[in-house]
């Protein structure tokens, strides 16, 4: 049996279509039990438990994992990320869970560090010493967090970022997600840190030209000093501080660490990663 944590996720929520289609019996967790089973319950999903949990209610954690073997981890960044998840670990060991299959971020990098990525680096040092038999996934930015960009396409024909004109890696969720099936269902690939990326690389400028070919109007991207951005994610995306702190974090790192992509998903998939330019064919409805 297979627990997930963060099944209604972009990631989790694939990651239990997955599931069904290979037949793998999965338990999928959420706080509103009802929510997720209304989720999956019409679909006809023999193979997919649906129980009630809480990452901060250490009993609700002991009653999901009774009888599980794997365990999903995929939580929203937050602040209580490290107090969380290590919670999670430490119950799941106690419960018996053999493997652990963990969503996390890119490495952390001292010359331009990311909070978030600090957070998840002593998450990953938690499971190195819980004697847990474990996997990580570190996937890059993923395509679906272009939609986040989507409003102001729609109403001003732009998008606002302080990259420059640094090529940033892209991962489609659904890849990730496939990925974390292949790891949760074939052992050998377990037991390692995967770093997750498509295939090619992008700048935002080129992300702009592509939408403009793709709606047939001009769309611009706008780049603006780190600070602006940030008080723009914080007054006018309504983002809370350490969010979008977050935000100006990553796209500083994109333009002082060089990026490149990984053949991971390949390699454990058997085919290439989803494509950024199908990725937009699909959304461009988003955008228009």
């Amino acid at each position: 049996m297979i627990t997930i944590i963060g099944a209604t996720g972009t990631i989790g929520s694939r990651l239990v279509e997955r599931l069904v289609d290979l037949g793998v019996p999965a338990r999928a967790l959420s706080r509103e039990a009802e929510k997720l089973r209304d989720q999956f319950g019409g679909k006809g999903w023999s193979t997919i438990e649906v129980a009630s949990a809480d990452a901060a209610d250490p009993e609700s954690l002991r009653r999901a994992f009774a009888g599980a073997s794997q365990l999903f981890l995929a939580m929203s960044n937050s602040p209580r990320q490290i107090e969380l998840e290590t919670l999670i670990i430490n119950i799941a060991v106690e419960a018996g869970i053999e493997h652990i299959v963990k969503i996390s971020s890119p490495a952390y990098e001292t010359k331009s560090p990311v909070a978030v990525a600090g957070w998840h680096h002593e998450i990953e040092k938690t499971l190195g010493a819980s004697g847990i038999a474990y996997t990580v996934l570190r996937p890059y930015a993923f395509m679906q967090n272009l939609l986040r960009l989507a409003p102001t396409i729609s109403a001003q024909n732009a998008f606002f970022g302080s990259m420059g004109d640094s090529p940033c890696n892209f991962i489609d969720c659904r890849d990730i997600a496939d990925v974390a099936a292949e790891v949760l269902t074939n052992r050998k690939a377990s037991g390692q840190i995967y770093t997750l990326t498509g295939s090619e690389i992008f700048s935002y400028p080129q992300i702009a030209d592509k939408l403009s070919g793709l709606l047939e109007r001009p769309i611009r991207y706008i780049d603006m000093d780190s600070q602006v951005l940030l008080g723009n994610l914080i007054e006018h995306g309504h983002m809370p501080p350490w969010l979008a702190n977050h935000v100006v974090e990553i796209q500083t790192m994109s333009t002082l660490v060089p990026e490149s992509p990984t053949d991971t998903v390949k390699s454990l998939l058997g085919r290439e990663p989803r494509t950024l330019d199908a990725f937009l064919h699909e959304y461009a409805h988003n955008f228009k």
